[in-house]
């Protein structure tokens, strides 16, 4: 049996909805990820735990719990594990190459191989410098102990994105993704993970799909204190991204359903537009950044696109993959396939703060960033959604002493507390300020 993940990063529920009818599948209309960002969110999404169970969180990005991850619970079953990443956060650095036999990557994952020339590194640190200086780049490339060819290719794709040059510059590895999924030859038995960034910033996709110019935008900052962009045009760059990843992901899909039996679509968590005042998706458990789409797509299946109901979170995926691959681990999330939610079931969110990246960045640019540092916590439950922000605590919907349900849910955690942070090369601190990670 051959079985897929594919996480479309960054994806709110209501520009899947308007975009991606054409996907077959049982959708669940009311999913929600553990967190509101990557790193967390994929953790419990691999390992079947809240974030903070399994010590994954803001200033302990490093996948190293005890706990096995999918992949490797798919490879001990005899499975060929393969991924394909363009998210920066989910790469080798941060140990989420964990159980696969092949871990590929966008453009942005191969600036970070150690065999590449540091390109981000060299631009850094001679930006004052003349023309000549990219001469003595070359040198170093040619005559070094880097790859020469994919240096090169590297150094040359720069230069094009400064320049704005090329469409392949305007993609954030949906084209290297299908490229990916078509020139594998998939077996029998195989498990396959695909992160996609089309959704994030810099909402920037090619020209084709471009009705605004790509705005500037720092999530931060603009919910600290306002976008130096238009609003509209923020949300309107957004669609047009979201578009462009729809038009990418059919093509994708279209490989997969040949080779696979199932295929899972989610995202790993959302984007706030503005609402309440917040922009992107790390300062906040917004529903807007918490709720998520989920479609589950099994060629065998009569209730292809039936439309389910019931509130589930990211960590039923795991427990369906688990079920469905009938693979041996624990998970708090049971499988979603083959019988509805028939109990009520009451799941968290979890924000646990700044990276050290973003406290340092903003204070140095004079934000207040205490109030960003406090543990927060939303509860997910049947027709409610309630979150504790920085302004208070905020409930869509009604249920009896909600804040009393999340203490309990917390204090049932048996939580990992570390101190891990990655050390990171400047090629990988590049990619993530360009992403808005740093």
């Amino acid at each position: 049996m051959n079985v897929a993940l594919v996480v479309l990063d960054t994806l709110r529920k209501d520009a899947f909805d308007s975009h991606f009818d054409w996907l077959p599948g049982q959708r669940f209309e009311n999913a929600y990820s553990t967190s509101h960002w990557t790193v967390p969110a994929h953790a419990s999404l691999f390992a079947g735990k809240y974030a903070s169970e399994l010590g994954v969180y803001a200033g302990a990005q490093l996948l190293d719990c005890e706990e096995p991850v999918l992949a490797e619970s798919f490879r001990e079953a005899g499975y060929t594990t393969r991924a394909f990443s363009a998210n920066v956060n989910i790469s080798r650095p941060f140990g989420f190459h964990r159980g696969f036999d092949q871990f590929e990557g966008s453009w942005r994952l191969q600036a970070l191989s150690e065999n590449v020339f540091d390109w981000d590194g060299f631009i850094a640190e001679t930006r004052e410098s003349g023309p000549e200086r990219y001469l003595s780049a070359l040198h170093e490339v040619v005559t070094g102990d880097c790859d020469t060819v994919p240096s090169l290719k590297r150094g040359a794709l720069l230069k094009l994105r400064d320049l704005g040059w090329g469409k392949t510059t305007r993609d954030d590895g949906a084209t290297e993704a299908l490229r990916f999924v078509r020139d594998t030859e998939f077996g029998d038995d195989e498990f396959l993970f695909v992160n996609l960034m089309e959704a994030h910033t810099p909402y920037d996709p090619p020209e084709e799909f471009r009705t605004v110019e790509p705005p500037e935008l720092n999530g931060l900052r603009a919910t600290l204190d306002e976008p130096e962009a238009d609003p509209d045009t923020i949300r309107q760059a957004y669609n047009d991204s979201v578009r462009y990843l729809s038009s990418m992901y059919r093509a994708i899909f279209a490989e997969l359903r040949e080779e696979f039996d199932y295929v899972i679509t989610l995202a790993d968590h959302g984007e706030a537009l503005g609402e309440y005042g917040a922009w992107e998706h790390l300062c906040g458990l917004y529903p807007e950044v918490t709720r998520i789409p989920l479609c589950i797509w099994n060629g065998e299946t009569n209730e292809q696109n039936a439309i389910r109901e019931e509130t589930v979170s990211i960590l039923n995926v795991h427990g369906t993959l688990l079920d469905i691959a009938n693979l041996d681990g624990e998970s708090r999330g049971r499988c979603l396939l083959g019988h509805h939610e028939t109990t009520s079931r009451e799941w968290l969110a979890e924000y646990h703060g700044l990276t050290d990246r973003h406290r340092t960045s903003l204070g140095r640019d004079g934000f207040d960033t205490e109030r960003l540092d406090d543990e927060m916590h939303g509860l997910i439950a049947r027709d409610y959604y309630g979150w504790e922000a920085i302004d208070g605590f905020h409930e869509l919907g009604s249920i009896d002493d909600p804040r009393e349900r999340i203490d309990a849910l917390v204090d049932c955690l048996d939580r990992r507390v570390v101190e891990n942070d990655v050390a990171v090369s400047e090629s990988v601190e590049a990619q993530l300020r360009d992403l808005g990670y740093a």
